[in-house]
């Protein structure tokens, strides 16, 4: 059941709240947040909302840039993360319009919440359920500068490697590069901080699996979580990015979910596992298919494989998604999929065998994504390829349950690869985006606003000098 405009006051109350902290999403998806003081929130809060200036959050401009956050009383929380006591929610964005304001079809959650509505629509299914993992490095410190005469970082970490002959605080524990998966104490010295965080989103509502310490030696993490819905768990994605970043930070760390923080480390994903439901009943299981998969399942693979080249410009938007997806490591290059098969960009676990748990997993997307975007993204993709009845088998990607990385040369050359880079992403998302505005889902303006926009990312990371053409061209 919901809680009501009072169950949030008496929340309030009982905790001696003062302030009410609304968050926001902005077009690249971090959050922003507005804060009242905890007597304004009123019954007319929930019908005129609260009103600010959406034209600096980075989408493409509209007739009128004055809009307002209702707020979602079910995601009330208390804001631990805050010095005064803060309750906090997200919420939904209006455009200020007669007779009565409009859902902003560009705000992050209206866009998921119209794919879900355009998968009922078509009755397919009426639920999506996924399940992202979450892969983060934390490191004590952080340094970087982007001047024209002075570009460059350093990290330090007690426990890489490379701090072995360190003479600050050095008690030998060091994890080798890439040896880092499930290492136990004293090693892994961020076991107690990964719980404390995994505690935290419990009280934000987050149903966490599990955690551990992941391949990277110099500090990569992992959290995944429970299935769920998917608008409550791209609203658990924010929220559980807020809580790493903070709890690391309160804890005298740095986190960072960016995809390749560190050369010749393993990168971070955010791989995301899917399934579908329709009258409360899995339609992706068939026992009888390959890998238990029904021939919709299929269809659905088949439909994110056809479009996998413009998913990247959404589902790996930075220019840095592109160090990580490189042959060598764990991170997928190839379109195409298999059974439990870490190599493919789909995966499906063989551990999933009973029919209300039978899916597969997405395995290039990363936490640079605007999760919103992304979800609604992998679910029009999805839904273009049952519509379509796009075979993966008969298109000729799989499955491959094979490494694909050990193929010879010949054999690589007839596979089909990921873009290598954003600017090929993005290319790739101007020829072929139909699929996102059938149904009025993604509006024209916020593809050509995020197509723009990372088009600026990438030509100012691409016009910057590197440290390493130093390294390799200075003296010629």
């Amino acid at each position: 059941m919901g809680k009501s405009l009072k169950d949030v006051l008496k929340m309030c109350k009982d905790n001696d709240v003062r302030m009410i902290d609304f968050k926001l999403t902005d077009i690249d998806g971090r959050w922003r947040h507005l804060t009242i003081p905890a007597e304004r929130l009123t019954e007319d809060t929930m019908v005129s909302g609260i009103g600010f200036d959406g034209s600096n959050y980075g989408y493409a401009p509209v007739e009128n840039s004055d809009m307002v956050f209702v707020p979602v009383l079910d995601s009330a929380v208390i804001d631990t993360y805050a010095e005064v006591k803060t309750l906090s929610m997200i919420g939904d964005v209006m455009v200020i319009d007669r007779p009565e304001n409009r859902p902003f079809d560009q705000y992050p959650r209206n866009v998921a919440k119209r794919a879900l509505a355009y998968m009922k629509e078509l009755g397919i299914a009426d639920e999506m359920l996924i399940g992202p993992e979450y892969e983060f490095y934390i490191f004590d410190e952080v340094r970087y500068s982007t001047k024209p005469y002075n570009a460059g970082f350093s990290i330090h970490t007690r426990q890489a490697e490379w701090e072995s002959n360190s003479e600050n605080s050095n008690n030998g524990y060091q994890i080798r590069n890439g040896a880092g998966y499930h290492m136990s104490l004293p090693m892994d010295i961020m076991n107690d901080l990964r719980s404390k965080m995994c505690l935290n989103m419990k009280d934000w509502g987050i149903d966490v699996k599990y955690h551990h310490h992941e391949v990277g030696g110099c500090g990569q993490m992992e959290i995944e979580v429970q299935l769920g819905d998917m608008l409550t768990l791209a609203d658990n994605t924010m929220a559980a990015k807020y809580v790493i970043k903070n709890e690391a930070a309160r804890n005298g760390c740095t986190a960072t979910l960016m995809p390749k923080p560190v050369s010749g480390e393993a990168g971070s994903g955010m791989h995301i596992h899917m399934l579908l439901r329709k009258d409360g009943q899995p339609i992706f299981y068939d026992e009888n298919n390959y890998a238990q998969l029904s021939d919709t399942a299929m269809w659905f693979i088949g439909g994110l494989l056809t479009h996998a080249g413009s998913l990247c410009a959404i589902t790996n938007p930075s220019s840095n998604s592109y160090k990580r997806l490189v042959p060598g490591y764990e991170a997928p290059v190839t379109i195409g999929y298999a059974m439990a098969n870490r190599s493919a960009v789909i995966r499906i676990p063989a551990y999933a065998k009973s029919p209300d748990v039978k899916r597969f997993e997405l395995r290039n997307p990363d936490a640079t994504c605007n999760p919103y975007y992304a979800c609604a993204a992998i679910l029009m993709a999805g839904l273009d390829g049952i519509q379509k009845k796009i075979d993966p088998h008969k298109a000729g990607w799989g499955p491959y349950d094979f490494n694909l990385y050990n193929l010879s040369d010949e054999e690589k050359a007839k596979l089909t690869g990921l873009p290598t880079s954003l600017s090929a992403a993005l290319d790739a998302l101007e020829k072929d985006h139909d699929y996102l505005t059938a149904g009025g889902v993604f509006p024209q303006r916020l593809i050509d606003q995020h197509i723009a926009t990372k088009r600026a990312d990438y030509k100012f990371v691409h016009q910057m000098p590197n440290p390493a053409e130093f390294s390799l061209y200075y003296d010629l």
